[in-house]
Parts: structure tokens; C-alpha cells; sequence
């Protein structure tokens, strides 16, 4: 079949299954595995929006394959594709390294085939992504379904090596390199799908293959799903790549905007017709104001929500704003990032900043209101915290734990800040300023620091209290504690404490022999990573926690395969429609407007 485009999802590190990563506990907190597999949803909306206008768009998760299958041969794959455009996402920077590798490939095998990236990585780096020779065009902004159409419309046309009416858009000509205004920052989100959930389920059946666009390893028997509920922020934290400042900086975003309410309960209407898995909203909804939140809760409690809804929570709630989670829907649970049990550290960097008793007081209020699940997140590495800080948060836990009656319902969890400063947040831009001192500043470096085998050594930064190995040591030395205290408190089984304690003394003792083999020539250091390779592979993942800490127990976890088939027939059957209407002109791919900053309209 020949496609319109291809999305590649790449591995962080291209060839991750040949070389010895110790990556530790980087991943440990979220779905992925450490090559990060899970692809931003932003894909998913770019497939969605462009086949609307009858373009074939498929999404390849090429790190999900690769982890699937060690055999797994991924220039053939991409030897054998046929299409008219491919796109990479870089969005999150730990595929610094794996993006850059797969458009190397493509060129390779297509050398006359457009490649373009796109996200918010891409938007940051891309004065030095368009010197790649293997890279044509980078996509800036946070918002690129309809300036990639813009893009396969002029590359279809007579006048195709003229690119410059495409806002956003980074490209070259002649060795020459151009960087168009980003002009396009749509005030607006309702005309997209965020995530796409009909168009992954359609593709499936359309192009008739389930592993490419699988969003990651093991998607199938624990398929989370997630709703992106904004764009832009009304916080500034100063480690985020998502702050109001980082917005603005990368994207031109000065302000929030608000998925609608009404869309929200659509998407989330679908996802419960495939599966009973736990829908996350995506950032604060609290940021949408008051009458935004009632508006979405009222319209949850109309629709008599099967699946639970897990909520993150930027700054303090109080007792109403749980009364109204319990009121809404049948189960729910929330999310907060702590980072820190020191008030001043919370206040300077912008997260959660109340004090330690108003944090104490809203868990209260969640579990006095029906809140099924609480996690809490604690962090390594952020500004002014020292060793003893990072250990105090330990010592929190136990407060929580002691003034929220040994609630079972609240979990606890501490992961190290890293790999990467985030790209854009004040504290990448203006490291001094708050507390950081960055190893890290072109995107060679980072390229280079995601091969390094140790994840001490991959870490972008150190602190104003804390040197790279400081940081490691608190990581694990409160992981370690962390472990006991939800021993002790039978919050975990013997078996998974043990465990956990395994992986981490092994992790420290793993570090150790990784620094002795700094010393030795070249050939002789790869000689003995290669005999601990197979080893390391073993504590690389959940080194600090359980395997199945962060899971939401739920009856009925697994994809239904049935409704998902039904979802399928019914958009294939949209999809033919569609396609005549396509032929008949009755949808022109063209007629795509565009309204940039200063409110002029742009039709292309």
C-alpha cells in the first residue's frame, strides 16, 4: 500500500538491544519500559485529522516493535514501506539518539522521500535538527495536524521546493536553511482528537496490522488510556518543559487553552465501549475555572462512567472539590507530584506550593470522599534540595501515613529527576538562576549522553546541593528506605520488598563496576559490558519499586476485542464513504484554513 505518510516512533537509543544502558530507575514511574516506547499522542491526532481529508496515515511504534521482537529488522521494515512522506516524532528528549538514527535509515533507503520531525523537542532543537542531511523539514509548535497537511499539499504540488507561506515550519533549500515565524497557535483544540483512539482502532483494521500501532509494550493486557485536557499552563514550575514560560518560549503559547468539556465526555464515552481501564486527564482540569470543572463533572455523572478516572492535581484542593469526584462517578483517583517534603523547595520551584498540613488536609479529604487511589510522587535532583531533603521525604510519608489512619489506599514513590533538564523550562534556560549546572546544551550532547552505559553519567545536570553522584545516592538510599517503611506498614508484600531491595543493592553494586571500567582502553571496556549486559537487563526495569505498584486493580483490565472489532467495521464502512466523497470532490484536502497570531487567515 502506498501511504500518504508514515509516523516512526523511535528507541531512545537506536540500538539499545546491542548495547550495554544501565538506565536504572528512570522509567521506573511511568508505563514505558526505558526505551520509553510509548508514543506522544500527538501521533494519533495527526492520523486522525489527516485522513479526514482521505489521506492513508500510519503510525509504526518502531521502539515497541523492536522490544517485542529482539529479531525484529527494522531496515527492512523501512526498506519495504512505500509512502510519500515520513514523519519522526522527538518530543520527549530522551530520543535525541533513536530519532536522528531512524532518519538516517529512511535516507538510506529513500533517499528522495521527505522526512520531517515534529514535537516539542523537535520545535526547541530545530536550527539543529535541519543540518541533519537525513532530516528535510521540522514541524514547530505544539499544535502540527493542519500545517503537516499544508506541508503534503505543497510537496504534491508544481511548486514544490517553496515552502515559506507554511507557517511554523523549519525547512531548506540549496544548503540554505529558512525558519518561518511560529504565527499558527490555535486558540482552540476541539477539532482534533487527543488522543486519536478512533483513528489507532480504524488503522488496525485498515492496513491490517495490529503490533505497529501498539502505544507500547503490553498495551494489550494493561491498556491505560489517556485524555490531553490542555495545551499551554497556567503554572510555572521551573523544572517543566510544559511551564507557562516554556510554552511561550517554544511555541508561542502565551496562554492555556481548554479542551471543551463536551469533547472530553466523548472521547470518554469511546474508550469505555473498548475497555475497563483507568482514564487519566492529562494536566490540572481545575485550570478551565470553576464553571469549566461543573460543566465536566456534571456531564460525567449524566453518563454513568463505568471506567475510573484518575485526575493530577497542580496546587491545593479542597473538601467541595472532592465531594463533587465522588458525586460524579463511581471510582475515581488522583495524582500529585510532591517532589519534595520541604515546603520552601515545593514553593521555590512552583509545585504544590502549600504547607505540609494543607497537603495532609486535602489527602483527608479525598479519602474521606471515596478516592480510590492516591499516588504520591517524590523526587531526586530538583533545586536547594540536599541529601538530607531527599531523605526527609521519607520521613514525610510517615506523617502522611501516621495522620491518614495507615490508609492502604495512598501510594508512595520516589524517582530521581532524569535523565534531561527539560528543554525550555526556566531552569534549562537560566540554569545558574535556579540551582543547576547543565553538562548538557546541544542536542549532540544529549545524543551523546543517552549512550553513556551508566545512567549516573547520563544525567544532564547536577544541582546547587547535590553533585551527579549526591544524586544517585539519595535516589537509591531513599528508594531503600521508601521500600522498608511500606514493609513495615504492609503496604507491600515481603516478597516484592525483597525484591525491590535486590534490585537496588545490585544497581549500586552494578555502578560501581561500571565506574572501575572507565579506566580501561576502548575495546577492552566493551569486552566487559558486553559479560554484564544480560545481568543488567534484569534490574533495568522497576528497580526502585514494585512491578505492579503503579497499576489500578480493576475486574476488567484487558482490550475488549469484540467492541474493538465493531469500533473497527464501523469507521472502515465511514472510511469507504469517505474515500467517494474524496473522489467526488465533495472533501477537497486543500480547503485547510489556518489563523495565525495576529488573526489573518491562511488557506493553502
Amino acid at each position: 500500500m502506498l501511504y500518504d505518510l508514515v509516523l516512526l516512533h523511535p528507541p531512545t537509543v537506536y540500538d539499545f538491544r546491542k548495547e550495554m544502558l544501565f538506565t536504572g530507575p528512570i522509567s521506573d514511574v511511568v508505563p514505558s519500559s526505558p526505551v520509553f516506547e510509548m508514543y506522544p499522542i500527538g501521533l494519533t491526532s495527526i492520523g486522525d485529522y489527516l485522513e479526514r481529508f482521505g489521506l492513508k496515515v500510519k503510525i509504526i511504534n518502531i521502539a515497541n516493535r523492536m522490544l517485542l521482537n529482539q529479531n525484529f529488522d527494522v531496515e527492512k521494515k523501512i526498506r519495504k514501506i512505500k509512502t510519500k512522506a515520513f514523519g519522526i516524532d522527538l518530543h520527549w528528549l530522551p530520543h535525541a539518539h533513536g530519532s536522528v538514527e531512524l532518519a538516517k535509515i529512511i535516507k538510506k533507503y529513500h533517499p528522495e522521500t521527505p522526512v520531517m520531525f515534529g514535537g516539542l523537542s523537535s520545535t526547541y532543537f530545530h536550527k539543529e535538527l535541519i543540518e541533519y542531511p537525513c532530516i528535510d523539514f521540522v514541524v514547530r509548535g505544539d499544535t502540527t495536524e493542519k500545517l503537516i497537511l499544508m506541508l503534503l499539499n505543497k510537496l504534491e504540488s508544481k511548486d514544490a521546493t517553496e515552502f515559506s507561506e507554511i507557517p511554523n515550519l523549519t525547512w531548506k533549500r540549496n544548503n540554505q536553511y529558512f525558519y518561518n515565524e511560529i504565527t499558527y497557535v490555535p486558540d482552540s483544540l476541539d477539532e482534533f482528537n487527543l488522543p486519536g483512539y478512533r483513528y489507532i482502532i480504524g488503522s488496525v483494521f485498515k492496513y491490517f496490522n495490529l503490533l505497529d500501532a501498539l502505544p507500547y509494550n503490553g498495551w494489550l493486557q494493561y491498556p491505560n488510556t489517556a485524555i490531553l485536557t490542555s495545551k499551554g499552563c497556567n503554572y510555572n514550575c521551573l523544572i517543566c518543559g510544559g511551564s507557562r514560560d516554556a510554552y511561550e518560549l517554544n511555541c508561542n503559547r502565551k496562554k492555556l487553552v481548554m479542551r471543551s468539556p463536551k469533547r472530553m465526555l466523548e472521547d470518554i464515552a469511546l474508550i469505555q465501549r473498548f475497555t475497563r481501564a483507568p482514564i487519566f486527564l492529562l494536566n490540572d482540569i481545575r485550570q478551565g475555572g470553576k464553571e469549566y470543572v461543573d460543566e465536566f463533572l456534571d456531564g460525567l455523572a449524566k453518563m454513568k462512567i463505568k471506567n475510573e478516572i484518575v485526575f493530577e492535581l497542580f496546587i491545593y484542593a479542597d473538601e467541595k472539590f472532592f465531594e463533587k469526584l465522588n458525586r460524579s462517578m463511581p471510582k475515581y483517583s488522583i495524582e500529585l507530584t510532591l517532589e519534595s517534603a520541604d515546603e520552601d523547595i515545593r514553593k521555590y520551584n512552583g509545585k504544590l506550593p502549600c504547607t505540609n498540613a494543607k497537603v495532609i488536609e486535602m489527602l483527608q479529604f479525598a479519602l474521606k470522599h471515596g478516592c480510590a487511589k492516591i499516588d504520591l510522587f517524590f523526587m531526586t535532583g530538583i533545586p536547594n534540595q540536599t541529601y538530607e531533603s531527599a531523605m526527609r521525604n521519607v520521613d514525610f510519608c510517615e506523617i502522611i501515613h501516621k495522620e491518614c489512619d495507615g490508609n492502604s489506599r495512598i501510594s508512595y514513590f520516589v524517582a530521581p529527576l532524569s535523565p534531561f533538564l527539560d528543554p525550555g523550562s526556566p531552569a534549562f534556560e537560566n540554569p545558574e538562576k535556579y540551582g543547576y549546572k547543565k553538562f548538557c546544551h546541544k542536542l549532540e550532547d544529549f545524543r551523546e549522553a543517552m549512550r553513556q552505559p551508566s545512567w549516573k553519567n547520563m544525567l544532564s545536570y547536577e544541582t546547587n546541593s547535590m553533585t551527579r553522584e549526591e544524586i544517585v545516592q539519595a535516589t537509591y538510599d531513599s528508594a531503600l528506605r521508601l521500600n522498608e517503611f511500606k514493609y513495615n506498614h504492609q503496604i507491600i508484600t515481603k516478597d516484592v520488598h525483597d525484591e525491590v531491595q535486590l534490585k537496588i543493592e545490585k544497581s549500586v553494586e552494578f555502578l560501581a563496576r561500571l565506574d572501575e571500567l572507565e579506566s580501561l582502553s576502548p575495546d577492552k571496556k566493551q569486552e566487559e559490558l558486553s559479560k554484564i549486559k544480560y545481568e543488567v537487563e534484569h534490574i533495568n526495569r522497576h528497580s526502585i519499586c514494585g512491578e505492579n505498584e503503579l497499576k489500578w486493580e480493576v475486574k476488567k483490565l484487558f482490550a475488549n476485542f469484540p467492541s474493538l472489532t465493531y469500533i473497527g467495521l464501523e469507521l472502515l464502512i465511514k472510511d469507504v464513504i469517505k474515500d467517494i466523497k474524496c473522489k467526488r470532490g465533495i472533501i477537497d484536502r486543500n480547503q485547510v484554513m489556518v489563523a495565525d497570531t495576529s488573526g489573518h487567515q491562511r488557506q493553502k
